[in-house]
């Protein structure tokens, strides 16, 4: 039985690792003729106006970020998938793992493909991973990427 992969989710974050995913998830989308969703998380900045006071976050900073996102995201769709290639993006503010699985959920995607920074050791205790997190709790498939990519043969949709 060949799997039915309509929607593909793939989140990016600006770095090379999410570009280098998102040119896999192009060629992924078009052997299955599916459609690309492009997610990238603000996430809330949060600034402590003294001690006293704990931490609040400024929402006017949150709107220009937001703003910022979607712009940049628009540009790399723009630059990085052809115009054949049915495409959506969308920004969302908070924890970037579970906006990226609350997203997976309610778009019903049917793969999440998702760029490992390839951390290890004491920065990975600290920090985590957002892609092992979602691959722990995602709704659906999780294919994970990590450089050198090995399997389609991407190449950039698009050149400048």
């Amino acid at each position: 039985m060949k799997p039915e992969i309509k929607k593909v989710l793939v989140p990016i974050d600006f770095s090379d690792y999410s570009k280098s995913a998102l040119n896999y998830a192009v060629d992924f989308a078009k052997h299955f003729n599916a459609e690309l969703f492009l997610i990238y998380v603000v996430e809330p900045v949060i600034y402590p106006p003294d001690f006293s006071m704990g931490q609040i976050a400024i929402p006017s900073i949150d709107l220009d970020m937001d703003k910022r996102a979607n712009e940049e995201l628009e540009n790399l769709a723009r630059k990085q998938i052809p115009k054949d290639l049915s495409t959506k993006t969308i920004v969302k503010t908070g924890k970037p793992f579970v906006e990226i699985i609350d997203t997976a959920k309610q778009i019903d995607a049917d793969i999440i493909i998702i760029a490992t920074h390839g951390h290890s050791g004491v920065e990975h205790i600290l920090f985590g991973s957002t892609a092992e997190k979602i691959v722990r709790k995602a709704p659906c498939p999780v294919l994970t990427l990590r450089e050198p990519l090995k399997g389609f043969n991407y190449k950039e949709a698009v050149k400048d």
